[in-house]
């Protein structure tokens, strides 16, 4: 008598370099699948058994193709511009975000994968205005009110995918597709806001608060992020009724927070006092603008990394907050970890990065304000004819 022996799926993870989407695999992985980490960059952590690392360009569709040949499902994470002075290369944000997200469609459709989770975020739907327990009934921003092309991007991205779910592929099987919209994701190893907000510590650069003491937002552990790919995935597979398929999912802790509160355990868990000084909204974001306005003139002959941009200003100081009943009600989301930055400060800890044990950069960014503030005046001495509405012009290359 023999038996048979269900062979595993193979689960794609796009950004599978990334902490997202590398923490993801390391979950499908111990649920017995064999998972592919696609990405430009390879991880820094060990891969463990049953996952793979491809290197692989986005908006390359032959190579995708490739690749996707007999996979069960895929999670598009891949993305690029969410912060920092990536969020101003606006020619490769468009590149990788809608080129890249049309690329893995095309191959889906090409090799019969009938199953995508797309990672979305909430600045498709939030753009500086307050939202408190907003759910997916709220409509996209219009054009004119992002204040960054990632955003802007990451909005023409999801409704490409949202309008191919039904597509039939190529051997005339139902495509299916979800998206989820994270919060701010944190963890022990995330790689991309933690790090910058540790540097800023050890510079000395965090030292004011901004905006309504009592404004509120989400933020997402990894491990709830993990969860909610994996349900919304699972119920994808229903060949009659996905309940998930064609529709949008806001996914946060649900527990919403005071941006600088959430920050606390880490700033004093390090070390670092509590910035005592609140600074008006207004007075940040237009500081920001003109951050964003420098980096615009000088970064062809000097690429720095900007403090703030006026997108981080509006998803760190005003009150913006997501329902996630919708994913609860229909694949079972429930967070299990809320608001606990625990495992973080003990990874720094751990890592030495306490006050006092790191050796401080602060020349660096003194000599960049320096260089910012004599290249400013020096374009104001050159262009005396320049006024309000000259910069509101230049200004616009953001949009």
């Amino acid at each position: 008598m023999t038996s048979s022996i269900k062979k595993p799926e193979i689960h794609i993870i796009t950004g599978g370099g990334g902490f997202p989407g590398f923490s993801l695999g390391k979950r499908l992985a111990k649920k017995g699948h064999q998972v592919k980490l696609l990405d430009l960059k390879e991880p820094v952590w060990d891969l463990e058994e049953r996952m793979e690392f491809i290197k692989v360009n986005i908006t390359d569709v032959e190579m995708l193709s490739t690749v996707f040949k007999g996979a069960s499902v895929v999670y598009h994470l891949a993305s690029y511009g969410m912060s920092g002075r990536e969020q101003l290369n606006k020619g490769l944000i468009e590149k990788v975000n809608i080129g890249g997200t049309e690329a893995v469609l095309k191959a889906c459709l090409e090799n019969d994968v009938t199953r995508l989770v797309y990672t979305s975020t909430y600045n498709v739907i939030f753009g500086g205005e307050e939202i408190r327990n907003g759910d997916e009934s709220l409509p996209y921003l219009t054009d004119d009110k992002f204040t960054d092309h990632y955003s802007k991007t990451k909005m023409y991205a999801e409704k490409k995918v949202l309008a191919t779910n039904g597509h039939l592929t190529a051997s005339g099987r139902t495509f299916k597709c979800c998206v989820l919209r994270l919060a701010g994701v944190y963890g022990p190893g995330e790689q991309r806001h933690i790090p910058r907000i540790v540097s800023y510590l050890e510079q000395g650069l965090v030292k004011v608060t901004y905006g309504a003491k009592d404004s509120l937002v989400d933020f997402l552990h990894v491990d709830n992020l993990v969860q909610a790919h994996e349900l919304s995935a699972e119920f994808l597979k229903d060949e009659k009724n996905s309940v998930t398929a064609g529709k949008a999912y806001f996914i946060n802790d649900n527990k919403p927070i005071n941006n600088f509160e959430f920050f606390r355990p880490l700033f004093e868990g390090l070390g670092y006092g509590y910035p005592k000084v609140n600074l008006p909204m207004t007075a940040v974001f237009y500081f920001a603008w003109l951050i964003e306005l420098i980096y615009a003139i000088i970064s062809p002959v000097y690429n720095f990394q900007p403090l703030l941009t006026r997108t981080e200003v509006y998803k760190t100081g005003v009150t913006h907050y997501f329902s996630v009943a919708s994913a609860a009600r229909d694949f079972g989301y429930s967070p299990t970890v809320q608001n606990d930055l625990s495992g973080v400060v003990a990874y720094y800890r751990k890592l030495g990065r306490v006050k006092g044990h790191q050796s401080s950069t602060l020349v660096y960014y003194l000599v960049n304000a320096i260089i910012i503030f004599v290249i400013y005046h020096i374009i104001l001495f050159f262009l005396p004819g320049v006024t309000g509405q000259t910069f509101g012009n230049q200004f616009n290359i953001f949009n």
